[in-house]
């Protein structure tokens, strides 16, 4: 049949005309052809518009099976409005549509029916274009539009690798542990501040001598980086458990050997031995963080910034396919020796975004490391994720973290929670874009969750006052809950706790509205203690809980080098040495493989005049001439070389018995000048 036969079909059918269903040679039976001969025309003006309406439709058809539906829907009965959204390729008014499904006869309906009836095989070929219908819980149809918007969400739900967000604690972390992709990207941040033509320039790429670098996320690849190549390190999957994945990094046998060449020159105290392990490794983890510890420490923070960046360019194109920055399902255990450099490497990007300016990448980098392990959380990022949702404005973020986690985690026994949920409520009090109800009921929250957290946390007012060049009133420092005695009686846990929130938090109370709120909320908290309520000695009570702190907060503290913590920080912790690539490593570490034993005998076993003389002649090594593979060769050098030390002894005796010091002048030394002091 002929295109212009089909359209000629299509105008009659729309046109509700009488329709010759002999023409189509499907094997129409005599009833259908009676029952197509009764359809009766409609009007003249109705049809006239009618056709207007349908010929400017028919150009997108075809063929004839666009004029057929899905075979499936033979035994339902059409209603009018069904038959306005019957899916012919083309999209008409409300109006028009029922205008026409109003003329339509029953007749002509069971005419249409019996027609798809007779495709046959053929209808199957495009149940895949037919719309799926859906319908509301009170039985209306939607629209096409919200149908697809349903669609996309049963999709997501009927889908679980989609629900990157989902976390193993349940849909309470959902949201607060999902990160987006395009805010860890700094540019981001820094082009809506100061604009693309701001932060871009006038650089455009070079197109000779480009290197080739792969699409990453953390970071973008730099031309002035050494060529990619592998390092050795990989991750892998190690299970799957109730929608979680478990990754870990390994490290190949090349790495494992440059890996002790690195710790034996951090064990040189030189840091030009790390220099020269990257010059021929540029790619390997641990030398980038301690040779950008280095950088840092002498002020040159670019080089210092570029090679972690660099670490994290490394790390990204090691990670396994399945490993997720933004689903918050992906896990790493920092008990494993190869998986803290991730953290560490994250941690040090972070905190030279927050210094550049980039507070709210800097959030995104915060929660990303919050879901590499939220039950353990290694790094103690709830110490910090206040902080950056205060100063990149994410009010509601940090409420919603508080609410989410407080149930499971007690995070109204944390200073830094409790001083900076109120200053949220406080901020979103005095947003203009608020109304007054609104207003009024954030700032008595505001003043409630303030009042309790000085009446739980009295130590922390007037360090506070002290950063913020405020003098505290006399009432104020005079008075026993806010003197010195509610910082010297405190346990060291929560000094540690409180010198940490008010060393990193202070410039945020600075504003004079802020520290107008701050001493309305000190007399009210002043004016409840006098008058004895029962919510002070409670919270007095609960002070015992903080009896020492736990591992991951030193470490934490170590990390945020801010002197009014670490000066908090116990014995235990500050006398042993902390190295910059693994700072205070659990105590359970897990390793899968060891480091070999030196070749030479450890110093341990020297004394004390050994020592001394080694640091006289530091070229004369005294375990140079001993040999391990034979004992009586080592027993008798060692015999040698005591005899030498004596022989040495006596020597320095005679020297220091025949040293003669020159006597000074006496008084009557005729010689002397009388006016030689004046």
């Amino acid at each position: 049949m002929s295109t212009r036969a089909l359209r000629r079909l299509k105008g009659k059918q729309r046109g509700q005309e009488a329709l010759d269903l002999g023409d189509l040679t499907l094997g129409d039976s005599s009833e259908e052809q009676l029952d197509s001969a009764n359809v009766s025309p409609p009007s003249n003006s109705k049809d006239s518009s009618r056709k207007t309406k349908k010929n400017k439709a028919q150009k997108n058809f075809s063929n004839i099976y666009e004029l057929i539906g899905d075979a499936d829907n033979e035994a339902e009965k059409i209603s009018p409005d069904e038959e306005a959204e019957k899916p012919d390729g083309n999209t008409t008014n409300d109006t028009e549509t029922n205008d026409i499904s109003e003329t339509e006869e029953p007749d002509q309906k069971h005419e249409k029916t019996s027609t798809k009836s007779l495709s046959g095989d053929r209808v199957k070929k495009k149940k895949k274009k037919k719309k799926t219908k859906v319908t509301s819980e009170d039985g209306q149809e939607a629209v096409p539009d919200e149908n697809i918007d349903l669609l996309l969400q049963n999709l997501e739900q009927s889908n679980g690798l989609s629900l990157q967000s989902e976390d193993c604690s349940g849909s309470d972390r959902r949201s607060v542990l999902h990160v987006e992709h395009r805010n860890l990207n700094p540019e981001t941040e820094l082009k809506r501040y100061f604009g693309a033509r701001a932060v871009q320039g006038d650089q455009r790429p070079r197109q000779r001598n480009r290197q080739f670098h792969r699409s990453t996320w953390m970071t973008s690849p730099k031309d002035s980086w050494p060529r990619f190549s592998r390092p050795g390190i990989s991750m892998t999957l190690l299970q799957s458990k109730e929608g979680v994945q478990y990754f870990t990094f390994e490290h190949g046998r090349q790495y494992q050997q440059v890996q002790f060449k690195f710790l034996d020159a951090v064990e040189s105290m030189d840091p030009n031995n790390i220099v020269a392990l990257l010059q021929l490794n540029p790619y390997h983890i641990d030398s980038l963080l301690q040779l950008s510890d280095v950088c840092r420490i002498q002020e040159d923070q670019e080089m210092a910034r570029d090679l972690i960046e660099r670490a994290l360019y490394s790390f990204e194109c090691a990670c396994h396919p399945l490993f997720s920055l933004t689903s918050g399902t992906s896990r790493l255990d920092y008990l494993r020796t190869e998986n803290r450099a991730f953290y560490l490497a994250l941690y040090k990007h972070m905190m030279f975004l927050e210094k550049r300016g980039c507070p709210r990448t800097a959030l995104e980098y915060c929660k990303l490391i919050l879901s590499l392990d939220p039950d353990a959380d290694p790094l103690c990022m709830l110490l910090l994720i206040d902080f950056l949702t205060l100063r990149s404005r994410e009010y509601q973020y940090l409420l919603q973290l508080h609410q989410d986690l407080e149930v499971h985690r007690n995070l109204c026994l944390l200073p830094n929670f409790a001083f900076s949920t109120a200053l949220c409520h406080f901020h979103l009090s005095q947003q203009e874009d608020v109304d007054p109800e609104e207003s009024e009921k954030e700032r008595q929250k505001a003043d409630q969750m303030l009042q309790k957290a000085l009446i739980m946390f009295p130590g922390v007012l007037i360090p506070l006052l002290d950063l913020c060049t405020v003098q505290p009133d006399a009432t104020v420092s005079s008075h026993a809950f806010f003197g010195p005695k509610s910082q010297i009686g405190q346990p060291p846990a929560l000094a540690e706790l409180t010198a940490l929130y008010v060393g990193r938090t202070h410039s945020m109370w600075r504003e004079a509205a802020v520290m107008l709120w701050l001493e309305e909320s000190v007399k009210e908290v002043l004016r409840r203690v006098d008058a004895k309520d029962p919510l002070v000695d409670d919270c007095q009570n609960k002070k015992q809980r903080y009896k020492c702190a736990p591992r991951n907060i030193h470490r934490h503290v170590l990390l945020s080098e801010i002197k009014e913590a670490t000066s908090s920080l116990p014995l235990e912790v500050t006398s042993q040495p902390v190295m910059g690539f693994d700072p205070l490593p659990p105590l359970d570490s897990v390793m899968s493989y060891t480091r070999p034993e030196r070749q030479h005998v450890g110093a341990t076993n020297e004394s004390t005049l050994s020592l001394f003389f080694r640091s006289l002649l530091p070229n004369f090594n005294l375990q140079g001439g001993l040999r391990q593979e034979d004992d009586m060769e080592v027993a008798r050098a060692g015999q040698e070389l005591n005899q030498e030390v004596n022989r040495l002894m006596v020597a320095m005796r005679d020297m220091l018995a025949n040293i003669r010091f020159q006597e000074p002048p006496r008084e009557d030394n005729p010689y002397r000048d009388e006016d030689e002091w004046d």
